[in-house]
Formats: C-alpha cells, structure tokens, sequence
C-alpha cells in the first residue's frame, strides 16, 4: 500500500505533466499563431491607414489643376480689372464659385496669387516655350529676329486682348511688391533668349552693354504696342491695325536699321 506522501507527490507529479501539455502547442496551433502574426504584421496600424487614405482621396481629385488654372484665370481678370491693392480674396472666389479658402489652398496668400497671375500674363503676351523655338529655329539671326517681331506686332493688333496685357499695363505704370518676383520668374528668363538673338544680330557678345541698350530699343516698343490700350490705338493711330502685314515690315525695317548702325558704330571703335 502506497504511503499518504507517496499519494501525494504522484498527484502532483501528474498535476505538472498536465499543466505542461496544456501549454505545448499542436502543430495546427503554431501554424495558426504564425498565420494571425503575419496577417497582423500586413495589416496596416490606424495611423497609416488614416494616411493612406488622404492620399488617395487627393489622388483621385483630378480636378485640383483645372480648379487652380480656372481661380488664377478669375483672378487674372479680377486684378487687371481693380488693380491689386482693390481686388479682393473673397470677389474673386466668388466669381470663380470656390470656397474662401481657395486662395490660401491653392497659392498660399492672396499675394502669391497674384504674383502668379503677373507671370501668367507675361506667359500670355510671349511663354518662353514658344520664345525659344522662333530664336532657335534654322536660319539667319534676322530672319529670326523678324519672327519675333512678327509675333510680337501681331498681338499689338489682335482686338481681343487677354486679360494678361491690362494687368501689365497696371503692373508697368504702379509696380507692386511682386515686381521682382516677375522679373526673376519670367522677364529674365526671355530677355536672355532675346539678348543672345541681338547678338547674333549684332556679332557682339551677349553680355556687351551695347546689346542690352540694341534689345531695349528693339522689344521695349513691341511691349507698348502690345499692352497700350486699343482704345487709344483705334483713335490715335488708326492705319495702324488696317495693315498688320506692313506694320510688321515697316517695324522690322526700322529695328533692323537700328541695329546695323549700332554694328558699324562698334565695328569702327574697335
């Protein structure tokens, strides 16, 4: 007959051997512990699925470029119309039909936006684009230089302006703040193209002073004609938009002479 101790420590012995087998894991557990982990390791935390959900909801908005091209194109009238200091945030939302906060959205301050639309109307009268391919085009240097006059005198002429060539006329007769940005972003960019074209005009170095003085005296006048008033052109000057053809010939003469007298005045000081 086994003793009460020995009754005892076999209880417990088989107590132990229990406990241990409920904690070892089946083959068909461990594999499911495995699954649950590496479905929890895939799935996504809350944060990040937050994340990607705004990004994919502002990738679906195909509509955010056309909705900035059409606030910059209302603002663009809005400011050639009242000028900056007149032209508000809300005048302008309302007439595009965007929210208030369209503005700051899309462009940061009602500054920025109108800094913008300064460089889309400089884009209007000439972009850059379209600068580069006439002054690279095969050829000779004036015959270049007379497309760009061409093109140029052509929108002097043309009876509907965009709403570009009024906002430059207020920009150039009361500089805003944003005037250097204008220059920077889109003046400086065309008048190297221009002053290479001189040059090659001129068979002077770009960077001479008498090809910057030959391109003030060559485009500067182009500009007045194109943002002037039509107005004024029509009332003043009426011959002028009858016969763009010879406006542009007489236009060109003139340049050009211009400019061959300024290549002989160098060539004889050197």
């Amino acid at each position: 007959m086994p003793t009460k101790r020995a009754t005892i420590a076999a209880k417990i012995t088989d107590r132990s051997a229990e406990a241990k087998t409920a904690r070892k894991p089946t083959a068909a557990s461990a594999r499911a512990a495995r699954t649950e982990h590496v479905k929890q390791a895939k799935e996504p935390k809350p944060r990040a699925r937050a994340e990607e959900s705004v990004r994919v909801k502002r990738a679906s908005r195909p509509d955010g470029a056309a909705t900035r091209q059409h606030l910059l194109d209302t603002a663009g009238q809005v400011f050639a119309a009242r000028g900056f200091a007149d032209a508000t945030s809300k005048e302008i939302c309302e007439r595009a039909g965007t929210p208030m906060a369209s503005v700051n959205y899309h462009f940061g301050s009602r500054e920025a936006l109108y800094e913008a639309a300064l460089v889309e109307a400089h884009r209007q009268v000439v972009s850059l684009d379209e600068l580069s391919a006439l002054t690279e085009a095969p050829g000779d240097a004036r015959d270049k230089l007379r497309a760009v006059i061409s093109r140029f005198v052509g929108l002097s002429t043309s009876t509907s302006a965009p709403w570009g060539f009024m906002l430059m006329l207020r920009e150039v007769l009361s500089p805003s703040p944003a005037m250097p940005a204008l220059i920077e972003k889109a003046v400086r960019p065309k008048a190297a193209v221009l002053l290479r074209l001189i040059g090659e005009v001129l068979q002077l170095n770009p960077h001479e002073p008498a090809v910057q003085r030959a391109l003030m005296f060559s485009v500067l006048p182009c500009i007045a004609l194109m943002i002037a008033p039509r107005q004024v052109q029509a009332t003043l000057l009426p011959a002028v938009a009858k016969d763009r053809a010879a406006l542009v010939e007489d236009f060109t003469r003139f340049v050009l002479a211009g400019l061959d007298a300024v290549a002989a005045a160098h060539k004889v000081r050197k």
